[in-house]
């Protein structure tokens, strides 16, 4: 234990996901043994992120507009939208360079357990999205977790009715991965996945 404000900033970079109390304390020192025009810089980049980003008003992505620049694009396919759970999804994706449409990000995943249900995310607002009919093709990229595998299971259930094509994405063994170390969920769906061979 350390006093005073180094302790209280050990504190509140543990409460950061994904650092530890090791990670903090490391982060810590590194901010104590740096410049202080770059920890000026550090401070003023949190303070402007809190005060500029906002949601996307139409999609529910990080903006620092009423919409972001994905829904701006006018070079987009309106008419496939994907569905993520988390803004950090979008930016997996669109590193893939593979996907023309819009997204929707939910905000979560249904998670009974934490006690996150589907009027905690915005489901509601994913209806309202495809109830003019422009959309004709529904990709549920939620996480293959038990969690995402709910959210995507009630949303398909959800569309059913509006005749949309609902698809998922596909999920199976990694590229390099071994047989031997892919549990079974895992090695079902590759199964499940595969397609035929063209030579």
């Amino acid at each position: 234990m350390y006093e005073g404000v180094v302790q209280d900033l050990i504190d509140e970079l543990g409460r950061l996901p994904g650092v530890g109390p090791k990670s903090a304390q490391r982060i810590a020192f590194h901010v104590l043994q740096a410049e202080p025009t770059d920890v000026r810089r550090l401070a003023h980049a949190l303070i402007e992120v809190k005060d500029k980003v906002r949601f996307c008003a139409v999609c529910g992505n990080v903006a620092e507009d009423v919409e972001c620049r994905i829904c701006k694009d006018p070079r987009r396919d309106p008419s496939v939208l994907c569905v993520v759970e988390e803004p950090k999804d979008v930016v997996a994706i669109e590193r893939t360079r593979e996907f023309r449409g819009r997204y929707h990000v939910l905000g979560g995943a249904i998670s009974p357990i934490e006690g996150i249900g589907p009027d905690d995310l915005r489901v509601r607002e994913l209806m309202m999205r495809l109830a003019d009919g422009s959309i004709t093709e529904l990709i549920l990229a939620t996480d293959p977790n038990l969690e995402g595998e709910a959210t995507a299971t009630y949303l398909a259930r959800l569309t059913k009715p509006l005749g949309l094509i609902v698809t998922r994405l596909a999920s199976g063994l990694p590229v390099g991965g071994d047989l031997e170390y892919a549990d079974e969920v895992t090695l079902g769906r590759a199964f499940e996945g595969r397609r035929r061979v063209e030579f």
